[in-house]
């Protein structure tokens, strides 16, 4: 199991911590304790400073909240851009969609505080938060309508799949893994490739008619 942020931090020299150093504190504790429990004062204390220095780079939690959120939609969003853009432009419909879905879990589960925050905290947090997000969450609902909209044109998805609910099933599948996922019975690697087996292939075996 993961190491707290509280523990990270604490055993860490006592140096000045800046507003990226806020954030990260603050993201790590809001991925292990959700939105409700954490305060100013928790953070500032995870961070070895008082209360009062948090207001230096923020004017409130949600503030903060907001940053962890826009942070973890957009490390997602890129990793999963570059190794889509990354592939060559002839390169087939289904090596597509298993780059952009390993690309998201592997963000989600392996690289980021940030990622699993969002997932873990956006249903807790208050209208306002979620209305702040919303542009940086938007813009990567976009890329995926984009990218599965110009995979049906090439006629690679069925004409009529409906974008986005395929887009909301996909995304909403994947994200869910943080629930359950444990690296210790498995790689994030290895989950995507099953993950996009069932999405592309299905499950049901095909039977002679």
């Amino acid at each position: 199991m993961a190491e707290s942020a509280t523990r990270r931090v604490s055993e860490a020299p006592r140096t000045a911590v800046g507003r990226d150093g806020v954030l990260d504190i603050a993201a790590g504790l809001f991925r292990e304790q959700g939105y409700g429990t954490v305060s100013l004062r928790k953070i500032a204390e995870a961070a070895g400073i008082k209360a009062g220095s948090i207001y230096y780079h923020f004017g409130s939690k949600d503030e903060i909240v907001v940053a962890v959120l826009d942070v973890g939609i957009q490390v997602v969003h890129d990793n999963m851009q570059q190794a889509v853009s990354a592939l060559p432009k002839d390169t087939g419909a289904e090596t597509i969609l298993r780059a952009a879905i390993g690309a998201h879990l592997r963000a989600l589960l392996d690289l980021s505080d940030y990622t699993s925050a969002n997932v873990r905290i956006f249903g807790q947090v208050p209208q306002s938060v979620r209305d702040a997000n919303l542009p940086t969450r938007r813009a990567y609902e976009a890329e995926w309508d984009t990218l599965l909209s110009r995979l049906q044109e090439r006629g690679a998805l069925k004409h009529d799949v409906d974008i986005r609910r395929l887009r909301l099933m996909l995304i909403g599948a994947l994200n869910a893994t943080l629930d359950w996922f444990d690296p210790d019975r498995g790689s994030a690697e290895a989950l995507s490739r099953t993950y996009a087996d069932v999405f592309l292939n299905g499950i049901l075996e095909r039977q002679d008619s």
